[in-house]
């Protein structure tokens, strides 16, 4: 499941980077980032919770 995570990631990441250089979307990353880190907290919270693991110690 981590690799299928980290290739999602890559294809959005990519997907708009792309939009942003052909001039589609004109949000600044800066902006996007300063507003919505958390969620990358609570995304790796969730990961971390749904991941198996040695739940028997």
């Amino acid at each position: 499941m981590k690799g299928n995570i980290a290739a999602i990631v890559l294809v959005v990441l990519g997907v708009f980077f792309l939009l942003t250089n052909l001039g589609l979307i004109s949000i600044s990353l800066r902006e996007l980032l300063r507003v919505w880190w958390p969620v990358a907290l609570i995304a790796v919270g969730v990961a971390l919770f749904f991941t198996p693991g040695n739940k028997g110690k």
